[in-house]
């Protein structure tokens, strides 16, 4: 019997893939399922234990954030200059790793924010150049599946972790910081996995590409198609602010405080289960059309939650959102690797992820701030608006890319 054809191209796509995107994925997951366990709790613990307001929260988590896409930009181009990408890698997740104790030992806002800080300055680190190395490790005709494997794999660590504090919260009578040091031991086995795991691609080791150090003027050779591909990203970042805003809605519809955790887990299960799916699907079919589904999806998610008055609405409007991130986020990546020259690529994520987390800051400071003074409905309701503008750029992209 001739197996249907759909699972049989699915399935050739993971095959095809190499070693080094496999251990870069489960590397992913294993530091998501630390890194989602302290966050799904996190807000809980700034706004319950540290009594810290709601706008504080979202400066918090704006600053740790942009600042993780400020490190971008530095490691993007110093992995383009040393033509290896592999150290800095290792490096922005060893980082991550040592800042999760911190957490569970904070006593007030400030540990929290150097907690923060710290964990976001190692994804910044490792940030663009990883993102480079999928695309050094792939053909072209694979990236989208690459990308969308990868997210797929932090995805699942995404819905491990918050099951964990679920667990662990029951375990330890709702001891969020008991619950915390859990988070530890996954970290630094990441570090292990990828050391052991990831080889650097022949081009690294063969010095063909090398280059002069990076000056600002090379940064003209990133063409339009580029720019306009960051920028629909940043709206994007605009739209989507962070998930501490779906856990603390979560909490505003009634969830009780030990099963909060369930909004990530929602979210991040539906991201996982589409985001290979959609990454081999980019492969194929129109960006814009694919970018435009996500953007919808963003919408309608943004609205339930809004209207929402129980549990259930909340945890289908998460659902909604993970769809979201499953058909943009390693579409967004894909889009990057194709329109940057190969000697900047490190470079073009650096900058792709700048602008993406000083959106990110301004869409954090601007829903707590929305939260605050007139709440949760109207901080969704701006998120949707946000969407709804970048569907109107990406109309635009499209048209500026035809008459190119």
């Amino acid at each position: 019997m001739t197996a249907p054809a759909r699972p049989s191209a699915l399935t050739a796509g993971l095959r095809a893939l190499p070693a080094g995107i496999w251990a870069l994925g489960f590397g992913s997951m294993l530091m998501d399922i630390s890194s989602e366990l302290i966050h799904s709790l996190l807000p809980l613990f700034m706004v319950g234990v540290l009594g810290t307001s709601l706008v504080t929260v979202g400066i918090v988590e704006g600053v740790a954030e942009a600042t993780a896409a400020f490190a971008k930009v530095f490691s993007g181009a110093l992995s383009d200059y040393l033509g290896q990408r592999k150290r800095l890698v290792v490096f922005g997740y060893a980082l991550a790793a040592f800042s999760k104790p911190l957490f569970p030992l904070a006593t007030s806002i400030d540990w929290v924010f150097a907690a923060r800080f710290a964990d976001r300055v190692g994804k910044g680190i490792r940030g663009a150049p990883r993102d480079a190395l999928v695309a050094d490790l792939v053909t072209p005709a694979l990236r989208g599946a690459a990308y969308g494997l990868r997210q797929a794999l932090d995805s699942l660590g995404a819905v491990i972790g918050p099951l964990l504090a679920l667990l662990f919260m029951a375990w330890f009578a709702n001891d969020i910081e008991a619950v915390m040091w859990v988070a530890v031991i996954p970290a630094f086995l990441t570090v292990v996995l990828l050391l052991r795991c990831v080889q650097e691609p022949a081009r690294a080791e063969s010095g063909k590409d090398a280059r002069p150090p990076l000056r600002l003027g090379d940064v003209r050779r990133l063409g339009r198609a580029y720019w306009w591909v960051v920028g629909i990203g940043a709206v994007f970042t605009l739209a989507r602010f962070s998930e501490a805003f779906l856990i603390l809605r979560a909490e505003d519809v009634g969830v009780p405080l030990g099963l909060v955790p369930l909004a990530l887990v929602v979210m991040n299960l539906f991201y996982a289960l589409c985001a290979y799916p959609a990454g081999r699907a980019a492969d194929r079919l129109d960006a814009r059309r694919l970018l435009l589904v996500s953007l919808a999806l963003l919408i309608l998610a943004d609205l339930l939650l809004a209207a929402a008055d129980d549990p259930w609405l909340a945890f289908v409007g998460a659902a909604l959102w993970g769809l979201h991130m499953a058909f943009s986020q390693g579409l967004l990546a894909k889009l990057v690797a194709d329109s940057a020259p190969l000697a900047l690529r490190g470079t073009a994520f650096g900058f792709f992820n700048l602008l993406g987390g000083l959106a990110l800051l301004a869409a954090n400071v601007i829903a707590g701030a929305l939260w605050q003074q007139f709440g949760a409905a109207v901080t969704f309701l701006g998120g949707a608006a946000f969407a709804t503008l970048a569907a109107l750029g990406l109309l635009a992209w499209d048209g500026r890319a035809r008459a190119a």
